[in-house]
């Protein structure tokens, strides 16, 4: 288990991120500079604990990719800390390069982050090449072997000395991934308390863990329709297993608006009584675009939808 860092000493804040430079965290936490220096560490686990310890006043996790998902273990630690929440969010467009070592040779292999090598899987298989997992794709990049290609964000060319191989080779063009900025509980109190205090304006959005204690048919039915009753819009919901007791989840919900909105409160009182136990897993400004025009294209292939002819509907839903 990794140990948390030693409190931060009197100076600048520190501003957490998974390392090493050059990864896509490490551009979100660029793009989140003014809260503090950043400070690349090794894992995961180590950002949320240099938050919890004071090591670092912020930290900066990877939470969802729009091509992969969520990333489970920034989403099971953020389920799990007794003390740290997200209060910020940023989404960034996400990009692969293709290097090389400066003296490669023949190329065989190809190292990136497990989620860059699914990004990329058309561009690999078109060349043959094994995929090899990196802690992360700057990690990759940096410690790249001369019969390897790694992937990874176009600065890790200058910054590790590569050869750009190929430009945007992911499968997909306009990927994002969202980050959250991460901070103590008490902290995250203060800053909200501080903003409200301020009138602050705008929209909010709240990710909550709901467990329910009582399971069985209809529960999430149960909890989806409070939503419904108190219009409250419910952007994403992920089920995430409670660990050590086999059949009990968990419900990760990200919802907009804040908890302190009236609508919202009165949810989480519904919930409450109904024997739900909840924990509020961030709060934080929605940067969400609000004209984004839904892509029916990216619908999975072979979808059933509306005006598809009979024979089409009896096919595609096994009628």
């Amino acid at each position: 288990m990794t140990s948390a860092p030693e409190p931060a000493a009197p100076g600048p804040a520190r501003l957490a991120y998974l390392g090493p430079e050059g990864t896509f965290t490490h551009a979100a936490a660029l793009a989140l500079g003014e809260r503090g220096t950043p400070e690349p560490l090794a894992t995961v686990t180590e950002v949320y604990d240099a938050v919890a310890s004071g090591f670092a006043s912020t930290g900066v996790v990877a939470i969802e990719s729009s091509v992969e998902g969520y990333v489970v273990p920034s989403l099971d630690a953020i389920v799990a800390a007794r003390d740290v929440v997200a209060v910020d969010e940023v989404a960034l467009d996400i990009s692969f390069d293709a290097f090389t070592h400066p003296d490669a040779t023949e190329l065989t292999e190809v190292c990136a982050h497990p989620h860059g090598l699914a990004q990329c899987a058309a561009w690999i298989a078109e060349r043959g090449l094994k995929p090899v997992p990196a802690s992360s794709n700057a990690a990759a990049c940096r410690d790249v072997e001369p019969h390897q290609v790694a992937l990874g964000p176009s600065l890790c060319g200058d910054l590790y000395g590569l050869r750009t191989l190929a430009t945007a080779v992911q499968d997909f063009a306009g990927g994002r991934t969202r980050f959250l900025a991460l901070t103590r509980r008490d902290v995250a109190q203060a800053e909200l308390a501080a903003a409200r205090g301020a009138g602050a304006v705008g929209s909010w959005r709240t990710m909550l863990a709901i467990t329910p204690h009582v399971t069985g048919p209809g529960v999430l039915a149960r909890i989806t329709a409070a939503f419904g009753e108190r219009g409250v819009n419910m952007s994403s919901l992920i089920t995430r297993p409670l660990k050590a007791q086999e059949g009990t989840y968990v419900f990760v919900v990200t919802l907009d608006g804040a908890p302190w909105e009236p609508h919202v409160r009165t949810l989480l009182e519904q919930l409450l009584e109904a024997g739900d136990s909840l924990k509020t897993l961030g709060v934080f400004p929605d940067r969400t675009s609000s004209d984004a025009v839904f892509d029916d294209s990216r619908v999975p292939v072979a979808s059933v939808q509306r005006g598809a002819s009979p024979d089409e509907a009896a096919r595609g839903l096994l009628w």
